[in-house]
């Protein structure tokens, strides 16, 4: 499956590259670059760097408060994931901050994968949840009624998937797990059970309201700053958009990453934030140099901070 998602990844980013550069005079996106005042780039980064502290927070209110991971421990895992995931494929990311949890706070594994898995499902539903307050603000798009049945429909599925684990708890989790019993390996069943109650761990904000509700916020929270600070760096390029601009923005960029693509998800971000602009009638010369400039914005921060955090002796755990 590896080297299949590969291919299909360069083949969508090739795709994405080409919707993003079709008919565009070259020398048009160079003027726009020029003629932009790129000092907006700091109080961009500025409120940028708030949504990130608020992703970090809402990822470490959503462990279990008796043995939850120090939120020092919590930030630099985020940011580890966010470094691999601009220089590794298929989010590798995930993966890497789930790792670097467990060396520097000493958080189980599957407990971690828990609370990803929450995330994700509160990232879709605060996204939906923007697109519809914004809605009277936006103006006639084609393919905005596509994306929000698409969402609807996953966060059906998930909605499936949370009544499942809430109504039966450890036991749905043992029933997921059961297969791997079979495995003829000393000690092997005792660490599926090991894990099977770590995950329904990282899982206890799909059964405690109080926890789901600050989770939900925070993530809400976040996405709304993640949308002002592209809204800023709109003011770069003299677009003269409302808010609500830098939320489509937001929402289309982080649909679109469902797709498979290359690291940083080149060409497919530059595609999504032009066709979020092509509703308020932005010239594509002038998207696409916004684009180009957002994107560094969204990946230069991090490979700076991942780099550095990565220094020896970083992964020391927190106590």
């Amino acid at each position: 499956m590896r080297p299949l998602l590969t291919i299909v990844g360069l083949a969508v980013t090739a795709a994405c590259m080409y919707l993003a550069v079709r008919g565009v005079a070259l020398d048009d996106a160079l003027d726009a670059l020029r003629g932009s005042e790129l000092w907006w780039i700091v109080p961009t980064l500025a409120v940028f760097a708030v949504a990130v502290e608020l992703r970090a927070v809402r990822w470490w209110a959503l462990y279990d408060g008796v043995d939850r991971p120090p939120l020092r421990a919590v930030r630099y895992a985020l940011l580890i994931g966010y470094f691999f995931n601009n220089i590794l494929p298929a989010r590798a990311g995930e993966a890497a901050r789930v790792i670097a949890l467990h060396k520097r706070a000493a958080t189980p594994r599957a407990e971690t994968i828990g609370t990803v898995v929450v995330e994700r499902v509160f990232d879709i539903l605060a996204l939906l949840a923007i697109l519809l307050v914004a809605y009277p603000w936006l103006p006639d798009i084609s393919w905005l009624r596509t994306a929000a049945i698409a969402g609807a429909v996953v966060v059906a599925l998930l909605a499936v998937l949370v009544a499942v684990i809430v109504r039966y708890d450890e036991r749905a989790v043992h029933w997921l797990l059961a297969p791997l019993r079979r495995v003829k390996r000393a000690g092997f069943a005792a660490r599926v059970e090991v894990a099977a109650v770590n995950a329904t761990r990282g899982l206890v904000a799909l059964r405690d309201p109080r926890v789901a509700l600050r989770g939900f916020l925070l993530t809400v929270a976040s996405w709304v700053a993640i949308g002002t600070s592209y809204w800023i760096l709109m003011s770069a390029f003299h677009l003269d958009l409302p808010l609500v601009a830098g939320l489509l923005v937001t929402v289309a960029i982080n649909f679109s990453l469902i797709l498979p693509s290359s690291p940083a998800a080149l060409g497919v971000f530059e595609a999504a934030t032009i066709i979020a602009l092509r509703a308020f009638d932005v010239p594509q010369a002038e998207a696409l140099s916004y684009a180009l400039v957002l994107h560094l914005v969204n990946l230069v921060p991090f490979l700076v901070i991942g780099a550095v955090l990565l220094r020896p002796g970083a992964l020391r755990r927190d106590r």
